[in-house]
């Protein structure tokens, strides 16, 4: 029998409640720092495409479209090569690309010569990236000034 108070003791009731724990996960925090990423990741990508400084010829040509992201190989003013922001010499120019591309001959490449280049330098690159089986490549240029060209007095 227990006391008059509801206790074996005879002290007075107490509710207890027994709290659980949280079973569920707060996500609103890692979400706002995947947008954060998302939006930083959105803005810095474009920039580290091509590290390489080139001035390009200026041509007026349509320009390329398309849904992949090409590669792309650069080719100075002092005539090295680059694949990507790498430096790489012209014999192994074709197993780089083999290599960067995990073997898709599909893929596009982009080759950017500088202007103040030999012409037949630009030609041995994309030689060797024919000789390497890849046949989707495009010669990569500024487009022209829409605005004609003052005369000089």
């Amino acid at each position: 029998m227990s006391a008059p108070g509801g206790r074996r003791d005879g002290g007075p009731r107490t509710t207890r409640r027994r709290t659980r724990p949280m079973s569920e996960i707060n996500v609103t925090p890692m979400v706002d720092v995947m947008l954060v990423l998302l939006v930083i990741f959105m803005v810095t990508a474009p920039l580290l495409t091509v590290g390489v400084e080139v001035e390009l010829p200026k041509a007026g040509v349509p320009e390329i479209k398309g849904e992949d992201e090409p590669l792309a190989v650069t080719v100075d003013r002092d005539g090295r090569i680059f694949v990507q922001d790498t430096g790489i010499e012209l014999e192994t120019l074709a197993a780089r690309l083999d290599a960067v591309s995990e073997s898709n001959r599909e893929v596009r490449i982009f080759v950017r010569g500088d202007e103040g280049i030999n012409y037949g330098r630009i030609m041995e690159v994309m030689g060797a990236i024919h000789a390497g089986g890849f046949t989707k490549v495009a010669l990569i240029t500024q487009p022209l000034d829409e605005s004609p060209a003052s005369p000089e007095p």
